[in-house]
């Protein structure tokens, strides 16, 4: 792996800075002409519209196909596109698709015009694309953790191929909803009409993937940036893999919207840090940090410079129904109750977060003016006494005095404050209960999930889409976000019920994903929500035009300007 070029920049900034000193003087001459050839000092820009940001993760992959974490989705929507956006206002607008599409009558049958689009290397950005892209993602081959979960029940013929090929039977990936009519007509044809469909359309997993180019990469398609093509604002120039803790994107020449876009570099170094993010911000190595850990927030109360806002994202403990003590209600419903959540957001995050007793966020999604949380409230609320005795009863059931769980969570700062003292709660809460940390980077932590290889996960997930369900429908039986065992034939009943014949009924539609919620915590205590989540981060004041996401990707830096 090649050596940071931001640790080196560290290294090399008190050198730099004295031999920009001895040469203050400069030439005169050069000055008044320009210090470029052919380029007048009235010519040149007044500020380099270069950005210089911080994460806390490397990408564990730019593979729109591929991709499930929050920090490949945040990458991809720079350099990525499909036939609509996400903008300023949190609504999808137009952006591989020229216009908006002619719907059928039923609903189910969307036929999109494309733009005269390119991809960065010129090619042009075609129908086929976006079918090749599709039906890759559903093809069981791929592997995709995304084109089934989000394909499934809304596009036409996605749920047959993925029963076929769990059947061990055929399946053609070309009886899949989608067609190319010519290089710039785009058929969708669904199960049923989504109301969310616009929204849906901007998730990355929906994204073309050009074919011609995938093919010649022989099996490294998106491995690092020589193997990646770009259909968004920005493309990715330096990149060398899951394993790089800095990255360059550039401005994409090509990109159909480039006039709009002024930004034409973004360097991101990984800082893990959160105090040595904040050092390098405070320093002007950087202009947008990673989010804030809940001991630097207190230090930028009022500061102009810190951006807060409620997530659309709810962190929950998934409890792995494969451990015989986890398949028990009793012990689960234990561990949901036996921890303070008021007590973590007030001391260990201390950022903005809010005690979660909801598997749907607050604030988030509204029906006629009314949120969708006003129907359950809160449920699964802390409370030691009565965790105790479902502990107790859970053990008696097992035949047991004392359990040993594995954990799983994360490796940055605020991750391991937060499991420790998750751990120390459920711990001194719950007697005989002894907890052994693993503690991993994000990549691998996406990596045992989907073998299931935990016990206990601390876990979070952020809105797809503008749609309750996008939190929903994680716990179907077998769902591929489910990843925890977790089966309730009323709870799929209702699900697909919302995704099906109510899928025209908003009312009735919201009264079947609120009773999912309510089956799935107070009846089964399936799972075991802890906060919605506050980002805190750091933005330079002299950047312009940073846009946070309610779904989807977290961030856009199409719309930045630096400014002096």
């Amino acid at each position: 792996m090649k050596k940071s070029k931001f640790s080196l920049f560290l290294i090399l900034t008190l050198v730099l800075s004295m031999f920009l000193a001895a040469c203050s003087g400069g030439n005169k001459k050069e000055e008044a002409e320009g210090s470029k050839e052919g380029t007048t000092k009235e010519e040149a820009p007044s500020v380099p519209q270069e950005l210089k940001v911080l994460d806390s993760s490397e990408i564990p992959t730019m593979d729109s196909t591929l991709a499930e974490g929050s920090t490949s989705f945040l990458y991809l929507n720079q350099v990525s596109e499909g036939l609509y956006r996400i903008d300023q206002n949190q609504e999808p607008v137009l952006a591989l698709a020229a216009e908006e599409p002619q719907v059928s009558e039923d609903g189910k049958v969307y036929t999109f015009k494309l733009r005269d689009a390119k991809w960065s290397n010129g090619d042009p950005i075609t129908a086929h694309d976006f079918v090749f892209a599709w039906q890759r993602a559903i093809d069981p081959k791929t592997a995709s953790p995304y084109g089934p979960y989000l394909m499934g029940g809304k596009i036409k013929g996605a749920q047959e191929i993925t029963d076929a090929a769990a059947a061990k039977k055929p399946y053609d990936v070309n009886t899949l909803g989608i067609k190319a009519l010519d290089d710039k007509t785009l058929e969708i044809t669904l199960e049923k009409p989504i109301p969310f469909f616009k929204s849906l359309m901007a998730f990355a997993t929906f994204h073309p993937i050009n074919k011609k180019f995938f093919e010649s990469t022989g099996g490294k398609y998106a491995s690092n940036a020589e193997n990646l093509l770009a259909s968004g604002p920005f493309k990715m120039t330096d990149w060398d893999g899951p394993a790089d803790t800095d990255w360059v994107m550039e401005k994409n020449e090509n990109y159909w919207d480039a006039e709009n876009v002024k930004l034409t570099k973004i360097t991101t170094n990984v800082v893990k840090d959160s105090q040595a993010a904040v050092n390098a911000f405070e320093a002007g190595e950087a202009d947008i940090t990673p989010k804030l850990s809940s001991d630097i927030v207190p230090q930028y109360e009022g500061d102009d410079r810190l951006l807060r806002y409620l997530e659309t994202t709810v962190f929950w403990l998934k409890l792995n129904q494969k451990n015989e003590a986890l398949a028990n209600e009793n012990i689960r419903r234990a561990i949901a109750m036996a921890f303070n959540k008021e007590d973590l957001v007030n001391s260990i995050l201390n950022n903005g977060s809010v005690p979660a007793n909801y598997a749907v966020p607050a604030e988030s999604f509204k029906l006629d003016g009314k949120d969708f949380r006003e129907k359950n409230g809160d449920m699964l609320t802390y409370n030691v006494e009565e965790a105790k005795k479902y502990w107790e009863q859970g053990l008696k059931e097992l035949g047991k005095k004392e359990l040993t769980i594995r954990y799983l969570g994360g490796d940055t700062e605020t991750a391991k404050k937060t499991d420790e003292y998750m751990i120390n709660q459920l711990e001194t809460n719950l007697p005989g209960l002894k907890i052994k940390l693993e503690s991993v980077p994000f990549a691998v932590r996406l990596e045992r999930d989907n073998k299931q290889d935990y016990d206990i996960q601390f876990a979070g997930w952020g809105a797809d889409y503008l749609d309750p369900i996008s939190f929903s429908d994680l716990w179907i039986t077998n769902g591929g976000s489910n990843r925890m065992n977790y089966s309730n034939p009323e709870y799929d009943k209702l699900i697909k019920a919302a995704m099906g014949e109510l899928s025209d009924k908003p009312a009735e539609r919201w009264e079947a994903l609120q009773e999912a919620e309510r089956i799935l915590l107070e009846e089964d205590a399936g799972i075991a929500p802890v906060y919605q989540r506050a980002t805190n981060l750091l933005i330079a004041p002299k950047v312009k035009g940073f846009v946070y996401h309610n779904v989807g990707a977290d961030y856009s830096f199409k719309w930045i300007e630096i400014t002096e």
